[in-house]
Protein backbone atom coordinates (compact mmCIF):
# COMPACT_ATOMS: atom_id res chain seq x y z
CA UNK A 1 0.00 0.00 0.00
CA UNK A 2 2.92 2.33 0.72
CA UNK A 3 4.30 1.86 -2.81
CA UNK A 4 0.84 2.36 -4.28
CA UNK A 5 0.51 5.60 -2.34
CA UNK A 6 3.89 6.86 -3.60
CA UNK A 7 3.04 6.05 -7.21
CA UNK A 8 -0.32 7.79 -6.81
CA UNK A 9 1.40 10.80 -5.23
CA UNK A 10 3.79 11.05 -8.18
CA UNK A 11 0.88 10.93 -10.65
CA UNK A 12 -1.09 13.57 -8.76
CA UNK A 13 1.93 15.92 -8.59
CA UNK A 14 2.61 15.29 -12.29
CA UNK A 15 -0.96 16.03 -13.39
CA UNK A 16 -1.52 19.09 -11.23
CA UNK A 17 1.86 20.69 -11.98
CA UNK A 18 1.28 20.19 -15.71
CA UNK A 19 -1.55 22.75 -15.46
CA UNK A 20 0.23 25.06 -13.03
CA UNK A 21 -1.27 23.70 -9.79
CA UNK A 22 0.38 22.49 -6.60
CA UNK A 23 -1.95 19.52 -6.13
CA UNK A 24 -3.36 20.29 -2.67
CA UNK A 25 -6.78 18.80 -3.35
CA UNK A 26 -5.18 15.74 -4.91
CA UNK A 27 -2.90 15.14 -1.92
CA UNK A 28 -5.80 15.56 0.48
CA UNK A 29 -7.78 13.05 -1.56
CA UNK A 30 -4.95 10.51 -1.41
CA UNK A 31 -4.47 11.03 2.31
CA UNK A 32 -8.18 10.45 2.83
CA UNK A 33 -8.22 7.34 0.63
CA UNK A 34 -5.23 5.80 2.39
CA UNK A 35 -6.59 6.53 5.85
CA UNK A 36 -4.01 9.09 7.00
CA UNK A 37 -5.08 10.86 10.19
CA UNK A 38 -6.73 14.30 9.68
CA UNK A 39 -4.14 15.65 12.13
CA UNK A 40 -1.49 15.37 9.41
CA UNK A 41 -3.56 16.17 6.35
CA UNK A 42 -3.49 19.97 6.28
CA UNK A 43 0.23 20.33 7.03
CA UNK A 44 1.19 17.56 4.59
CA UNK A 45 -0.85 19.03 1.72
CA UNK A 46 0.49 22.56 2.29
CA UNK A 47 4.13 21.45 2.50
CA UNK A 48 4.05 19.40 -0.70
CA UNK A 49 2.02 22.18 -2.31
CA UNK A 50 4.81 24.68 -1.64
CA UNK A 51 7.43 22.58 -3.42
CA UNK A 52 5.35 21.50 -6.41
CA UNK A 53 3.77 24.92 -7.06
CA UNK A 54 7.21 26.57 -6.92
CA UNK A 55 8.45 24.17 -9.59
CA UNK A 56 5.33 24.74 -11.70
CA UNK A 57 5.70 28.52 -11.43
CA UNK A 58 9.36 28.38 -12.48
CA UNK A 59 8.51 26.32 -15.57
CA UNK A 60 5.64 28.55 -16.70
CA UNK A 61 7.61 31.72 -15.89
CA UNK A 62 10.54 30.45 -17.94
CA UNK A 63 8.16 29.67 -20.80
CA UNK A 64 7.03 33.35 -20.75
CA UNK A 65 3.43 32.98 -19.58
CA UNK A 66 3.58 34.88 -16.28
CA UNK A 67 1.93 38.31 -15.97
CA UNK A 68 2.42 40.09 -12.63
CA UNK A 69 -0.49 42.51 -13.18
CA UNK A 70 -2.84 39.56 -13.60
CA UNK A 71 -2.24 37.98 -10.20
CA UNK A 72 -1.22 40.94 -8.00
CA UNK A 73 -4.75 42.10 -6.97
CA UNK A 74 -5.70 38.58 -5.84
CA UNK A 75 -2.53 38.21 -3.74
CA UNK A 76 -3.15 41.42 -1.76
CA UNK A 77 -6.01 39.79 0.15
CA UNK A 78 -5.39 36.07 -0.33
CA UNK A 79 -2.06 35.93 1.54
CA UNK A 80 -3.25 37.46 4.85
CA UNK A 81 -6.56 35.57 4.66
CA UNK A 82 -4.74 32.27 4.07
CA UNK A 83 -2.80 32.94 7.27
CA UNK A 84 -6.00 33.66 9.17
CA UNK A 85 -7.71 30.61 7.69
CA UNK A 86 -4.93 28.35 8.94
CA UNK A 87 -5.51 29.68 12.48
CA UNK A 88 -9.13 28.55 12.45
CA UNK A 89 -9.58 25.32 14.38
CA UNK A 90 -11.99 22.99 12.64
CA UNK A 91 -13.18 19.77 14.28
CA UNK A 92 -12.50 16.58 12.26
CA UNK A 93 -16.14 16.02 11.23
CA UNK A 94 -16.59 19.57 9.94
CA UNK A 95 -13.18 19.46 8.30
CA UNK A 96 -14.12 16.32 6.35
CA UNK A 97 -17.34 17.92 5.11
CA UNK A 98 -15.58 21.12 3.99
CA UNK A 99 -12.82 19.11 2.33
CA UNK A 100 -15.36 16.84 0.63
CA UNK A 101 -17.12 19.87 -0.85
CA UNK A 102 -13.85 21.29 -2.17
CA UNK A 103 -12.92 17.93 -3.68
CA UNK A 104 -16.23 17.96 -5.55
CA UNK A 105 -15.40 21.45 -6.80
CA UNK A 106 -12.05 20.09 -7.96
CA UNK A 107 -13.83 17.27 -9.79
CA UNK A 108 -16.01 19.81 -11.59
CA UNK A 109 -12.87 21.78 -12.46
CA UNK A 110 -11.21 18.66 -13.87
CA UNK A 111 -14.06 17.58 -16.13
CA UNK A 112 -15.17 21.02 -17.24
CA UNK A 113 -13.25 22.53 -20.13
CA UNK A 114 -14.38 25.96 -21.37
CA UNK A 115 -15.48 25.75 -25.00
CA UNK A 116 -14.56 29.33 -25.78
CA UNK A 117 -11.21 30.67 -24.63
CA UNK A 118 -9.97 34.05 -25.80
CA UNK A 119 -6.30 34.47 -26.48
CA UNK A 120 -6.68 38.23 -25.92
CA UNK A 121 -7.40 38.82 -22.23
CA UNK A 122 -9.32 41.67 -20.66
CA UNK A 123 -8.14 43.71 -17.68
CA UNK A 124 -8.80 42.26 -14.22
CA UNK A 125 -11.21 44.50 -12.20
CA UNK A 126 -9.44 45.46 -8.97
CA UNK A 127 -12.22 45.28 -6.36
CA UNK A 128 -13.71 41.93 -7.49
CA UNK A 129 -10.17 40.51 -7.54
CA UNK A 130 -9.65 41.62 -3.93
CA UNK A 131 -12.89 39.92 -2.86
CA UNK A 132 -12.14 36.70 -4.73
CA UNK A 133 -8.61 36.62 -3.31
CA UNK A 134 -9.91 37.01 0.25
CA UNK A 135 -12.42 34.17 -0.06
CA UNK A 136 -9.99 31.80 -1.73
CA UNK A 137 -7.23 32.65 0.75
CA UNK A 138 -9.46 32.02 3.77
CA UNK A 139 -10.63 28.60 2.63
CA UNK A 140 -7.17 27.70 1.35
CA UNK A 141 -5.71 28.17 4.81
CA UNK A 142 -8.61 26.37 6.50
CA UNK A 143 -8.37 23.11 4.58
CA UNK A 144 -4.78 23.04 3.32
CA UNK A 145 -4.89 23.93 -0.38
CA UNK A 146 -3.47 26.81 -2.38
CA UNK A 147 -6.72 27.86 -4.05
CA UNK A 148 -5.50 27.62 -7.62
CA UNK A 149 -7.98 24.88 -8.47
CA UNK A 150 -10.70 27.54 -8.20
CA UNK A 151 -8.76 30.62 -9.28
CA UNK A 152 -7.69 29.27 -12.67
CA UNK A 153 -11.22 28.58 -13.99
CA UNK A 154 -12.31 32.01 -12.70
CA UNK A 155 -9.51 33.67 -14.69
CA UNK A 156 -10.44 31.72 -17.80
CA UNK A 157 -14.22 32.00 -17.61
CA UNK A 158 -14.13 35.78 -17.10
CA UNK A 159 -11.59 36.06 -19.94
CA UNK A 160 -8.95 37.61 -17.67
CA UNK A 161 -6.35 35.10 -18.88
CA UNK A 162 -5.87 32.27 -21.34
CA UNK A 163 -5.04 28.73 -20.19
CA UNK A 164 -1.26 29.13 -20.03
CA UNK A 165 -1.44 32.55 -18.36
CA UNK A 166 -3.87 31.24 -15.76
CA UNK A 167 -1.55 28.30 -15.06
CA UNK A 168 1.40 30.62 -14.41
CA UNK A 169 -0.68 32.94 -12.22
CA UNK A 170 -2.25 30.05 -10.28
CA UNK A 171 1.16 28.51 -9.58
CA UNK A 172 2.40 31.67 -7.83
CA UNK A 173 -0.97 32.11 -6.09
CA UNK A 174 -0.78 28.56 -4.71
CA UNK A 175 2.85 28.91 -3.65
CA UNK A 176 2.35 32.11 -1.66
CA UNK A 177 -0.97 31.05 -0.13
CA UNK A 178 0.47 27.69 0.91
CA UNK A 179 3.43 29.42 2.55
CA UNK A 180 1.10 31.83 4.34
CA UNK A 181 -1.09 28.94 5.49
CA UNK A 182 1.95 27.07 6.80
CA UNK A 183 3.08 30.11 8.80
CA UNK A 184 -0.39 30.41 10.27
CA UNK A 185 -0.46 26.69 11.06
CA UNK A 186 2.97 26.78 12.68
CA UNK A 187 1.97 29.61 15.00
CA UNK A 188 -0.54 27.28 16.61
CA UNK A 189 1.69 24.22 16.40
CA UNK A 190 1.19 21.19 14.15
CA UNK A 191 2.45 17.65 13.75
CA UNK A 192 4.41 16.32 10.79
CA UNK A 193 3.81 12.88 9.33
CA UNK A 194 7.01 10.80 9.83
CA UNK A 195 7.22 9.96 6.10
CA UNK A 196 6.90 13.56 4.92
CA UNK A 197 10.47 13.78 3.54
CA UNK A 198 9.92 10.81 1.23
CA UNK A 199 6.57 12.23 0.14
CA UNK A 200 8.15 15.60 -0.66
CA UNK A 201 10.83 13.93 -2.81
CA UNK A 202 8.21 11.98 -4.76
CA UNK A 203 6.04 15.07 -5.15
CA UNK A 204 8.97 17.15 -6.39
CA UNK A 205 9.86 14.46 -8.94
CA UNK A 206 6.32 14.44 -10.29
CA UNK A 207 6.23 18.23 -10.26
CA UNK A 208 9.42 18.58 -12.27
CA UNK A 209 8.26 16.24 -15.01
CA UNK A 210 4.68 17.52 -15.12
CA UNK A 211 5.43 21.25 -15.06
CA UNK A 212 8.12 20.96 -17.74
CA UNK A 213 5.87 19.05 -20.12
CA UNK A 214 2.80 21.12 -19.26
CA UNK A 215 4.45 24.48 -19.81
CA UNK A 216 5.63 23.36 -23.25
CA UNK A 217 2.27 21.80 -24.25
CA UNK A 218 1.06 18.38 -23.25
CA UNK A 219 -2.36 16.77 -23.46
CA UNK A 220 -3.41 14.26 -20.82
CA UNK A 221 -7.19 14.10 -21.14
CA UNK A 222 -7.57 10.46 -20.07
CA UNK A 223 -5.34 10.88 -17.05
CA UNK A 224 -7.25 14.02 -16.12
CA UNK A 225 -10.51 12.08 -15.94
CA UNK A 226 -8.81 9.32 -13.95
CA UNK A 227 -7.70 11.92 -11.43
CA UNK A 228 -11.21 13.33 -11.29
CA UNK A 229 -12.47 9.82 -10.48
CA UNK A 230 -9.99 9.55 -7.59
CA UNK A 231 -11.13 12.91 -6.21
CA UNK A 232 -14.76 11.84 -6.49
CA UNK A 233 -14.17 8.59 -4.59
CA UNK A 234 -12.24 10.45 -1.90
CA UNK A 235 -15.01 13.04 -1.48
CA UNK A 236 -17.63 10.31 -1.12
CA UNK A 237 -15.43 8.56 1.44
CA UNK A 238 -15.17 11.77 3.46
CA UNK A 239 -18.94 12.27 3.46
CA UNK A 240 -19.74 8.67 4.46
CA UNK A 241 -17.04 7.86 7.02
Amino acid sequence: MEYLFLVSLFIVAFLYSSVGHGGGTGYLALLALFGISPVFMKSTALIINVFVSAIAFFSYYKAGFFKWKLIFPFLITSIPFAYMGALIKVNPSTYKIILGIFLLIAVARMVFVPKSIREISTKVPFLPALAIGAVLGLFSGMIGIGGGIILSPVLILFHWANVKESAAASALFIFLNSLSGLFGLSSGGFSLEPRIIVWIIVGVAGGIVGSYLGSFRIKSERLKFMLAAVLLVASIKLFIF
